[in-house]
């Protein structure tokens, strides 16, 4: 075995010692870790109640996400400095235990570094809405589908990671001052600036693959504790159950969705759970030609990374108004239709038209619409009387496709 070579170590690490960038790299990414966690718990416990607190809240999560994209890079970039360097060997330890311990604990950090920020941005590309990331390149990802389901996993993933990464933080931090408080050796000190004495008699070890599987195995088990709890309901209101509606003309496919524009942003969600009963006829009878009446299960709805809010008392209030309905006749508009309709959502009603176009083969009927309600007619949103935030308008879209039933009965 060569003998090592001990010296002053420049930019480049040596047998021995740690270079300039290599301590540089760990410092950095030390800090980062430090603030991306500080960050991230300070806004989730930010309020949110006024319109100021929401701005807050906001801006500490889109610094926390842009800092998680900076830590992200660093650590790959250390990463791949560390594979071109050699690996200054450890100072002697007597306990095996000890040894295989700190290797583990290095390897599941190596996961940290690249884990915790990559899930946290898969998560924001799979979500829509609050807090996005101060950068021009977009706020998705390619390889990312904007989905409820793979949105919930990827947040749970990142939840439990960052337990794994601050327990690995203690121990190792825990670890380097044991070394330089108890053992009393250069371990803590050759990370810092400048040179330090070293004993003799250091040499290579014989590299262990266990503390590699050690630390592979922690990170498994975790992706699946993440995964399994990202499939849950995660406290989601129960949606409300809608009865079979007999309808003359009866929805075979078809979507609800609203836009609100939270920070400038438009928002978009969908309610997976609704039921119509359509009336219709070609020729008018009275002056109409026929009725809806639509029932809306509101906790089913996704609305992004602020569905838990949207559904919360001081918006859609889902607990304690488990359905919207909207009812009216069917009249005609130009060359269109319009139903004359009143929406009775969160205990308040309030006319609200719906203007739609219908498209009529034989006994298939295709129709979309679009209609803005304001939020405040409502007493949606109060603690936020500005649009800053939270817009006022809410636009409401409905695209079906009804066939008709010819026994209703």
């Amino acid at each position: 075995m060569a003998s090592l070579q001990d010296g002053p170590a420049g930019a480049t690490n040596t047998d021995m010692r740690f270079g300039a960038i290599s301590k540089t790299l760990h410092w950095l990414t030390a800090f980062l870790i430090i603030s991306m966690l500080v960050l991230g718990i300070v806004a989730s416990k930010w309020p949110f109640d006024t319109s100021e607190a929401l701005a807050t809240k906001g801006l500490l999560f889109s610094t926390h996400k842009t800092l998680g994209l900076v830590t992200f890079a660093v650590a790959v970039l250390r990463i791949c400095w560390a594979v071109t360097q050699p690996r200054p060997v450890s100072l002697p330890i007597d306990s095996k235990l000890q040894h295989f311990a700190a290797e583990a604990v290095h390897w599941s950090l190596y996961g940290a570094l690249v884990l915790v920020p990559l899930t946290g941005w898969t998560h924001h590309a799979a979500s829509t809405g609050f807090a996005p990331i101060f950068w021009p390149f977009g706020q998705t990802l390619f390889f990312v589908p904007q989905s409820v389901v793979l949105a919930a996993v990827l947040g749970k993933l990142h939840f439990v990671f960052n337990i794994v990464l601050v327990v690995s933080l203690g121990l190792h931090t825990a670890g380097a001052l044991k070394h330089h408080v108890i053992d009393r050796d250069a371990t803590l000190k050759r990370m810092l600036p400048g040179q330090v004495a070293l004993p003799n008699g250091m040499k290579r070890t014989t590299f262990h693959t266990g503390p590699v599987f050690a630390a592979f195995g922690m990170w498994a088990c975790a992706a699946c504790v993440g995964i399994f709890l990202g499939m849950g309901k995660g406290g989601t209101p129960q949606a409300a159950t809608l009865g079979t509606v007999q309808s003359e003309w009866r929805v075979t496919e078809g979507s609800l969705v609203i836009a609100v524009d939270q920070f400038g942003q438009s928002v978009e969600g969908t309610f997976a759970d609704w039921t119509a009963d359509i009336q219709f006829s070609e020729t008018p009878a009275d002056g109409k030609f026929g009725d809806v009446n639509v029932v809306i299960s509101i906790a089913s709805l996704t609305l992004g990374s602020v569905t838990s809010e949207a559904l919360g008392a001081g918006f859609l209030n889902a607990e304690g108004f488990d359905t919207a309905t909207y009812s009216g006749p069917i009249l005609a508009q130009g060359d269109g239709f319009v139903v004359d309709g009143v929406l009775n959502l969160v205990g308040q009603e309030v006319a609200l038209p719906l203007s739609f176009t219908l498209t009529l083969d034989g006994d298939v009927a295709a129709a979309n619409g679009v209609t803005t309600l304001d939020r405040r007619d409502f007493g949606i949103g109060q603690a936020y009387p500005d649009d800053s935030t939270v817009g006022f308008g809410v636009e409401v879209s409905f695209d079906l496709v009804a066939t008709k039933d010819q026994d209703p009965t």
